[in-house]
């Protein structure tokens, strides 16, 4: 039988060993020992256990009866289930493949600066800088491109107004676990977070609540997902777009994914690579997720569907919604209805089935439930 009180041995063997890790770095942020650290190396993004404190694959305060790194993975056990319950009250109905949803729209910041600067309509940034200059939040767990590095690469980082969320706007496809910023955002005296992530992230702060991981999961206020079928590993720069396609990392200014991996340069240039021909360079850690939407966000925000520069925009709960509503009224943002945009809606729901279908059938049903029609089985 399962141990009663499951700790970092049977998280290291039942998920970060066994191809379900995602490197959210949820049990990192969430264990109050610091024997827990994180390798984001060579493509690793993984979570590992310092050698003194019981060795890789067991932790002396695990045995004494912590279990919070496991009450903090979004992809151990039952998480699909715990998560829906406590967020939604109740297990997701009959055709609800990306999950529970109160209001499907499009959506755009009015505020030029923002819409410039953001993806696909600057909603992300448009909420971030509403809810830290309304009492919101104090901080936002977000990504930035690292100083010294190219405009590909993605590293955590903490945005605390207005200027830095323009400093950090926009889209990355190399992975940031953007958890790891927790630490610091709490050093600078930061009680409220925002945390913007992937959809393997949105659900840290759910399952953290769900499973009641303590002061950690209090802190978050906010989580905006970001719908996701997939990131890259850092090669496929060198060598997929310089050597095959001869455009150097350093020269990219911005990345898109629009069913064609879509590329900016520093000289004006645009250039589109297909999708397939990445594949290779899919980081490990995607292959076996099943959420491409964000299904455990307050907020889930995508740039898919006929309307480059508005956001399709799912507002999962009370906060998500009273967040936009705020903006609304406000004027910061605008809408339109997703009627518009059928095509949108039918691919959401389409990428959300494909993506239920990598979850390994040896793991917790649950998730594969509506990957063959759409509908829960019984």
């Amino acid at each position: 039988m399962p141990p009663e009180k499951p700790q970092w041995r049977e998280l290291f063997s039942e998920v970060v060993t066994s191809g379900l890790c995602t490197g959210c770095a949820g049990c990192v942020v969430a264990c109050p020992y610091d024997v827990l650290g994180y390798d984001a190396t060579s493509g690793v993004y993984r979570p590992f256990h310092v050698a003194e404190e019981g060795g890789p694959t067991d932790c002396t305060h695990g045995q004494r009866g912590c279990t919070l790194c496991t009450r903090a993975c979004p992809r151990f056990r039952s998480w699909e289930s715990e998560i829906d319950t406590f967020l939604f009250g109740r297990a997701r109905a009959e055709g609800e493949d990306f999950g529970v949803a109160e209001e499907v729209l499009l959506a755009r910041a009015t505020d030029p600066s923002l819409h410039a600067a953001g993806q696909d309509g600057g909603l992300v940034s448009a909420m971030l800088v509403y809810a830290l200059e309304n009492d919101v939040i104090d901080a936002a767990l977000v990504s930035r491109t690292p100083a010294d590095g190219p405009a590909w690469k993605a590293e955590p980082a903490v945005a605390r107004n207005r200027e830095d969320v323009l400093k950090t706007a926009g889209s990355r496809y190399t992975y940031s676990a953007n958890t790891l910023a927790y630490a610091e955002a709490i050093e600078d005296g930061a009680e409220r977070l925002a945390l913007v992530g992937m959809s393997c992230q949105a659900s840290v702060p759910a399952v953290m609540a769900a499973r009641k991981a303590g002061k950690v999961a209090r802190r978050f206020a906010l989580t905006i997902g970001l719908l996701c079928s997939k990131t890259f590993d850092d090669p496929l720069f060198p060598e997929l777009l310089a050597d095959r396609y001869a455009i150097a990392g350093e020269d990219i200014t911005k990345i898109n994914i629009k069913g064609v991996l879509q590329i900016w340069t520093r000289d004006g240039g645009y250039h589109e690579v297909p999708l397939k021909e990445a594949h290779a360079w899919t980081r490990p850690g995607c292959l076996a997720c099943p959420d491409f939407a964000a299904e455990h966000a307050d907020v889930s925000t995508g740039g898919i569907g006929a309307f480059a520069d508005w956001t399709l925009t799912i507002v999962r709960t009370a906060r998500g919604r009273d967040l936009l509503a705020g903006m609304r009224t406000a004027g910061v943002v605008e809408t339109r209805s997703i009627e518009e945009d059928p095509g949108a809606l039918a691919l959401l729901g389409r990428l959300s089935r494909v993506s239920r279908r990598r979850w390994p059938e040896s793991a917790d049903p649950a998730p594969r439930r509506l990957a063959v029609h759409g509908v829960p089985s019984p």
